[in-house]
């Protein structure tokens, strides 16, 4: 129908008559409330944030002299995020002459990541960050727990 027309009886209903599909030949036009067409899409927006969970950052320090069980407990936490779908950083933080001993800390972030390699994949390799030893680690599989 002829544009005039569409605003003629867009004007009668007291609705706006909008532009659906602008490339098509001829454009779509709709007579719709054009408030009411906004509220509905952010409101379908805001459902569609709700449904997607991000991904946090957990971070686990380590010094290159760590007891075993205290190795242990920290590779069970990380597991557990790496589980629920979190990314891992692990950093080996050197303090005072500990820095002398390097290969420590390299050995030591192998080492958990040859623990952790069933749930989860290097990002990022091992790197120096000042006087802290640094990797990311990805889950395989994101998989998330429904908390009811």
């Amino acid at each position: 129908m002829p544009l005039q027309e569409a605003l003629f009886k867009a004007r009668q209903k007291r609705l706006d008559l909008v532009e659906v599909a602008e490339n098509a030949k001829p454009p779509v036009v709709k007579i719709i409330d054009f408030k009411k067409f906004k509220y509905q899409q952010s409101k379908k927006e805001q459902a569609s944030k709700k449904k997607s969970k991000t991904q946090e950052t957990k971070q686990f320090r380590l010094t290159p002299f760590i007891a075993k069980g205290d190795f242990e407990t920290r590779i069970k936490r990380a597991k557990e995020e790496l589980k629920e779908g979190n990314k891992v950083k692990l950093a080996v933080r050197f303090v005072g002459r500990q820095i002398t001993r390097k290969e420590f800390g390299k050995e030591l972030i192998d080492k958990a990541i040859k623990k952790l390699a069933s749930v989860s994949k290097v990002e990022q390799p091992p790197k120096w960050q000042g006087r802290m030893l640094v990797t990311l680690l990805k889950p395989l599989q994101a998989k998330i727990k429904n908390k009811k």
